[in-house]
Parts: structure tokens; sequence; C-alpha cells
């Protein structure tokens, strides 16, 4: 009888237990199902694409500077100031790029982008010299020039507007999945050792461009909202500079992509030249911070429903600011493989301090534009990342050949300004576009079964 009643114990305990495991799963599968953005299926088509874009640009975006300077021997200023020149081209491109997004839609525009872009990276292992450099990079640049506000225009186009902030979470998504994948391929391919090696780099991204522009071609825009009869004519970017709280969000931009992106590109040449971090591992430290946004990409964005956008952004400056000083802390304090670990751990608070802009930038951009006028505004804002794109690898260049271990430091201090900036911005917005938009609940009505097909009261 004891032992009758030992099993029975047991076998109460391992069915409490198996119940407590079933109720986790379907609560974490009901988690995941809140998660789907519940997107059309031709945001999920360019996303796609994006994807294999990405995949490109990861395999050379982390070996640029490191192909100028270790292969072709052009100096760490020089190398910055190509980068610049790249940026002011998108900048300089970019006044025409929002007319021609506005004329002929925001497919039509991308597609210009990726030939460009393609073009431009399939010539890149004939440099030799700096000229050539600042050449292909402001062929680079303005094709740069019209793939963001092309790439935005058709998404703000294929979405309505409480499911913005999930289609740029996924762009963010697709766009770093593939740039951590191709960083880690890059990572194994490239060597200092053999010049070669970063010409296979360079055909490849070239590549994915024109595997985009495929993909993108299969997709048919909508036609953009037509004016009210009433509505004056549209008065080009006069009306957009009109706008002042676009034009300080714009401001905040450059800032934004100038200490962060932009210096935060500095760190694989910085890791392999001060901190003695091997190509492979500089892979590694990409792939870990587009890993990391890639998983939490979505919740972050759910979580943002309902949520101040500045002060988002806020909070992205911060740990910007953070990452920062944890670089510096790791070229002082370490080399080789310690160091690396540092760096991938920046890169993760980092990637954090990432996936709260991706929710909220674009789609506030978006919703300060009206239909008309959107490619203008779209425009200006991949300029303001061009602009960030010239002062960033200029000073940060020069700063990484004269000091290294002061760029990290300068970096966070203007972080926590921009912070401060956002905070003061968001006071000005209108109150309609302070917060991330809470999509409407998906309700199912459910279905009960006929009379006949009723399971019986037992």
């Amino acid at each position: 009888m004891t032992n009758v009643s030992a099993i029975l114990s047991v076998a109460v305990r391992a069915s409490s237990s198996t119940a407590d495991t079933l109720e986790r799963l379907a609560g974490f599968l009901a988690y995941l199902r809140r998660l789907d953005p519940r997107l059309p299926r031709t945001v999920w088509l360019v996303q796609s694409g994006g994807v294999v874009n990405s995949l490109g640009n990861g395999i050379v975006i982390p070996f640029i500077v490191i192909y100028l300077h270790n292969v072709r021997g052009i100096s760490f200023a020089e190398s910055g100031l190509a980068l610049a020149i790249g940026g002011v081209a998108a900048l300089l491109a970019g006044v025409a790029a929002g007319p021609i997004v506005d004329r002929i839609g925001g497919r039509n525009t991308l597609l210009l982008g990726l030939l460009l872009q393609s073009a431009a990276l399939a010539m890149f292992p004939l440099i030799r010299e700096p000229w050539e450099a600042f050449a292909l990079l402001a062929l680079e640049g303005a094709g740069t020039a019209c793939f963001w506000p092309g790439q935005s225009t058709l998404l703000t186009r294929l979405t309505k507007p409480d499911e913005r902030h999930s289609a740029y979470a996924l762009q963010r998504i697709s766009m770093n999945l593939g740039i951590g994948l191709g960083a880690l391929v890059g990572g194994l391919i490239a060597t200092t050792s053999d010049p070669r090696s970063f010409s296979v780099l360079f055909l490849l991204d070239a590549a994915t461009f024109l595997v985009f522009a495929v993909i993108l071609s299969t997709v048919k825009e909508p036609l953009p909202d037509e004016p009210e009869p009433h509505e004056a004519a549209p008065e080009g970017y006069r009306a957009v500079l009109r706008d002042r709280n676009f034009v300080a969000l714009l401001c905040l931009n450059v800032l934004f992509v100038s200490v962060g992106y932009e210096v935060f590109a500095l760190l694989p040449p910085f890791a392999r030249n001060y901190a003695d971090v091997s190509e492979r591992w500089i892979g590694f430290i990409w792939l870990a911070n587009t890993l990391l946004i890639v998983l939490i990409q979505l919740p972050v964005a759910k979580l943002l429903e309902g949520r101040r956008r500045m002060a988002a952004l806020a909070l992205m400056n911060v740990l910007w600011a953070c990452a920062s000083l944890i670089v510096l802390a790791g070229g002082a304090w370490f080399t080789a493989t310690a160091a690396a670990l540092v760096f991938v751990f920046a890169t993760m608070v980092f990637g954090v301090g990432e996936t709260l802009q991706g929710p909220t930038q674009a789609p506030l951009v978006a919703d300060l534009a009206p239909d008309r006028l959107r490619g203008r505004y779209f425009a200006l804002g991949a300029m303001s990342w061009s602009a960030g794109g010239i002062f960033g690898p200029l000073v940060g260049g020069a700063l990484l050949g004269w000091h290294p271990y002061a760029v990290w430091p300068i970096a966070a201090c203007v972080c926590v300004v921009s912070a401060l900036g956002c905070l003061a911005l968001e006071r000005r917005l209108p109150n309609s576009v302070r917060r991330t938009p809470r999509p409407e609940p998906v309700t199912v009505t459910p279905v009960t079964p006929p009379l006949d097909l009723a399971p019986e009261r037992l």
C-alpha cells in the first residue's frame, strides 16, 4: 500500500510539472504571437531584399578603413577624408533625391540608388591612390542619397500609420541580420597580407545590390495621396524647412550619426591597430552587435508602443555614451582577445540603443510629413545622416590618427548633450506625434459549434 501511494504521489507531481511546463510554453507562444507585426506581404518582400543587400554591406563596412590604410597605404586622416567626401556627395545629391522621390516614387528612386552603389563597390579593388577612394566613395554617396529616402517613402506607402513603427523595426532587423552575418563572413575572408581577399569582399557587396534590385522590381508601389482641391501646390523644400520641429530633429540626427554610428565605425581600425585585435575577432564584434538587435528589436518595438518617442531617443544617447566609455576602458587596459571581449560588450550596449531609434525616428518623420512632400522630408532626413557621415569620419579620423584615446570620451560627452536636446524638443512637438501609436488589438470572434457537434456533458 505504501508503494502504491508513493507511485501515485510521483505521478501527481509529474503530471503537475508537465502541466506547468505546458502552461509556460503556451504563454511563451502567446507572447511570440503578440510580437507578430502583421505587416503586408510586400513589406516582407522588400525586407528580404534588404537582408541580402545588408549581408554585402556587412562584409565590407568593418573593413573599408582597414583596406584603405593597411592595404593601400592611405593615412587615417585621408581615409577619414574619403568617408567624409562620400558624406558630402550624399548630402549634395540628397537635394535632388527628394524631388525625384516625389516625382517618380520611392521604389524607382531606390532602384537608381542600388545601381549607383553597385557600380561604386565593383570598382573599389582598383583603388591605389587617395583620389580614387575619394571618387568612388562620392559615387557611392550619391547612391546612398537615393537609397534611404526611396526606401523610407516606399515603406511608408506600403503600411498604415499604426504599422509603421513595426515596419521600421523590421527594417532594422533585416539590416542588422545581414550586416552581422556579413561581418562574420568578411572577417573570415579578409586578411591584410592578401589584398585580393578585399577584392572578393567588394565584388560580393556589389552583387548584393543587384539582387536587391531584382527583388524590388517585383514590388508595386501604391500611388501617393491626392491633395485636396483647395490645397495649395507643394512649395518644395521651403515648405519643409518651415517645419521647425522637423529641422530641430534633423540637427539632432546629425549628432546621432556623427558621435554614434560614424564614431563606432572607427572601432574596427582602433581595435586592429591600437588593441591588437585580429580581423576574425572584428567580424565577431560586429556579429554580436547585430545578432542582439535581431533578437530584441521586435520586443523593444512592442515595448515602445504608447511611450514617448523623444524619451526613447534620449535613452539611446545615454546608452551610446556608456558604450563609448566601455571602448575607452577596453583599449586602455586590455589587448588582443581580452580587448575584443570588452569591445563585444560595448557594441552590444550600443546595439540596445540602436533598437530604440528604428521604431521611433523614421515613423516620427513620416507623421510630421504631408504625403505630397514625404520624399523631400525623407531626403532631408537622409541628408542629415550624410552630414553626420561628414563630421564623424572627418573629426574622428583625425582624432584617431592624433590621439586614439581622445575619440571615445569626446563622443560620450556629445551623446549626453544630444540626450538633453531630445528632451527639450519633446516639449515643442504636437501631442499627436509625441508617442508611438498602439495598434488596434486584433479580436477573434469565437465560433460556437453546431448543437449536434457540441461535446456531451458527462
